[in-house]
């Protein structure tokens, strides 16, 4: 059954960390009232720092990821500094619309920019089949690394990337184009695909989503094929194998369909 309205709009985390915001407020001013009566008058940046504890007390409260909590605690001694270096609005503005562009649907999926590297590539690499040709996806492809190498050491397999986000989905592109490669990069959110397509489906996500992707791929996936997870597992769903990347120590994790 589909939730109420109101219920959907308070599930999305940066409606939760504005309410987070706006509740530490209040309690920002009592705090500031109180140091005052006992003879500790505060600071622009003392108050900055405790509305900021306030709101990442609130956020973790209201369920948020750790990376918002982070947020939350530094948003208002940024805003306080930004204030104090009298930066054009515009600049706000062209921040605002890069942000935008790279983080285009984080505040939805709780899913954000995180580059996997090359150590993760060659432990993707040694995990495949080297027996047959294979299509493979990678769902969150961001500027396209991982993508670009399989195609390059697997002449025979065929290799997509999904993103969602704008302006990575187009560097990604654009890569591919300028190296010749023949990998596929997709606009669009790994849902609407169908993962009973692939012979492996490779994610770095993030913890949130885990649940939901392994919903996906218990659904689709077909037999023989293989589910790749970089850093984060899957709860309650032991890997058929765990690889120890060589240069960050990462797991990278396997499941076989």
């Amino acid at each position: 059954m589909n939730q109420p309205a109101p219920r959907r709009l308070f599930e999305a985390p940066s409606i939760r960390a504005l309410l987070a915001q706006a509740g530490a407020f209040p309690l920002t001013l009592i705090a500031v009232w109180l140091l005052a009566r006992i003879g500790l008058p505060m600071r622009w940046e003392g108050v900055a720092l405790i509305q900021g504890a306030w709101a990442a007390l609130l956020a973790w409260r209201l369920g948020l990821a750790v990376w918002w909590r982070a947020i939350e605690l530094v948003f208002p001694s940024g805003v306080l500094l930004a204030r104090g270096l009298d930066l054009p609005p515009v600049l706000f503005l062209i921040l605002f619309v890069l942000f935008l562009l790279v983080y285009w649907s984080t505040f939805r999926t709780q899913v954000p920019y995180y580059p996997s590297g090359r150590g993760a590539w060659e432990a993707v690499a040694q995990a495949l089949p080297a027996d047959r040709p294979l299509a493979i996806v990678d769902v969150g492809s961001g500027l396209g690394g991982l993508v670009l190498d399989l195609a390059r050491r697997r002449p025979d397999a065929q290799v997509d990337g999904i993103e969602l986000a704008p302006l990575p989905w187009f560097v990604s592109r654009l890569r591919g184009k300028l190296s010749g490669s023949r990998a596929r990069f997709l606009r669009g959110d790994y849902e609407s695909l169908n993962f009973g397509h692939y012979d492996v489906v490779f994610a770095y996500l993030s913890p949130a989503a885990m649940a939901g992707l392994w919903r996906k791929a218990e659904n689709e996936m077909r037999p023989g094929s293989m589910l790749l997870s970089y850093e984060f597992d899957i709860p309650a769903r032991m890997p058929d194998r765990r690889i120890v990347t060589t240069n960050s120590k990462k797991i990278l994790y396997l499941w076989q369909f």
